[in-house]
């Protein structure tokens, strides 16, 4: 098994990061095998297809490190490294771009998202990128790629690229990546909107919590969160079109490893102002130790810098291999 998975370093990572991907990161790294690899890298060259400013992206580059080996993300055990260190994601990239086809990226829903109106606007990168995330896991043999319902698309481009590439050249070079897709995990939904995810890129820093905030901040953003005035149901079925309280019933769920109707049969009947405080400290309590480890590793950036070296070394070491196979495939002549 070669797990493979990246993270922009766009905005502070939150509660829906860590439940929906980062902690299943983590358990997939505790449970590999001897022979399985886990490759997980912060996406900085995805970052650039909108302009960043460079002192930011290299600050928040660290941050997001410091923040995924807080969350338990073991260099020792995982590859972790940032993209741009290792320039076989842009080569492999550009022949991955010739196997591609225009077809297959205007069916891209994010694109379209992600440019609004202004397609004539958004730059070639912001097109293109779904063929770079192809290189990501192409690059490593992944068999396995965590995503989120979002990402499904975009891993079944990589697929058939892939697909094509060996069928153009005769030779199975890479594998067909699966997707993986904990079905425990939690679509964590903003604080002030049931109906969209907690996003990074929110412009309102209420609707998510931030790994990185205070106890007082979880706490003042908890309180303020969106809800109804109706007390909690006592059964799940109760939760149908009441999307802020699933949303804060399934984070508490998730959170302390049991179910719905387990929360739902302790806080049943109960008001929001008596269950928004239990879930709260259940948030603080999960999130504190993480926090302060975070704190100890960006103290030290010179340790996160030489943690990231480390692993690019290990990517690049896999990465040149790939390459080899994939010029002598194509007919580049030379090394």
């Amino acid at each position: 098994m070669i797990i493979v998975s990246g993270i922009q370093p766009t905005g502070s990572l939150h509660l829906g990061n860590y439940l929906g991907a980062i902690r299943n990161w983590v358990l997939m790294q505790d449970a590999l095998k001897p022979g399985d690899r886990a490759w997980f890298f912060i996406a900085d060259m995805h970052a650039i297809t909108l302009f960043q400013d460079p002192a930011e992206l290299t600050q928040s580059t660290r941050e997001i490190a410091a923040a995924l080996m807080a969350a338990g993300i073991d260099p020792a055990k995982s590859v972790l490294w940032n993209q741009s260190q290792v320039m076989e994601h842009a080569e492999l990239a550009w022949v991955l771009s010739c196997t591609a086809r225009i077809g297959w990226l205007n069916r891209m829903t994010q694109f379209k998202e992600k440019s609004g109106k202004d397609r004539e606007g958004a730059s070639v990168g912001l097109y293109t990128y779904p063929v770079l995330q192809a290189a990501d896991v192409l690059l490593y043999k992944a068999t396995h790629v965590p995503v989120g319902d979002d990402q499904k698309q975009h891993l079944e481009l990589a697929r058939d690229i892939a697909q094509k590439f060996n069928t153009d050249f005769g030779r199975e070079l890479f594998p067909l990546p699966e997707p993986t897709i904990p079905p425990s995990s939690p679509r964590v939904r903003s604080l002030r909107d049931g109906s969209a995810k907690m996003s990074k890129s929110d412009p309102s820093d209420q609707s998510r919590i931030n790994l990185t905030d205070s106890e007082d901040e979880i706490r003042n953003k908890l309180k303020r969160a969106k809800t109804d005035p109706e007390p909690l149901p006592t059964a799940v079925e109760g939760l149908e079109n009441r999307p802020e309280a699933r949303n804060l019933v399934e984070i508490y769920a998730t959170l302390a490893g049991t179910g719905l109707a387990e929360v739902l049969g302790e806080f049943g009947g109960q008001g929001f102002g008596a269950f928004k405080p239990a879930l709260a400290d259940l948030v603080v309590a999960k999130l504190a130790p993480m926090n302060a480890r975070y704190r100890e590793l960006l103290a030290n950036p010179a340790a996160i810098d030489a943690a990231l070296a480390e692993g690019a070394e290990q990517a690049r070491a896999v990465a040149r291999e790939t390459m080899r196979e994939v010029r002598d495939a194509v007919g580049f002549l030379g090394r």
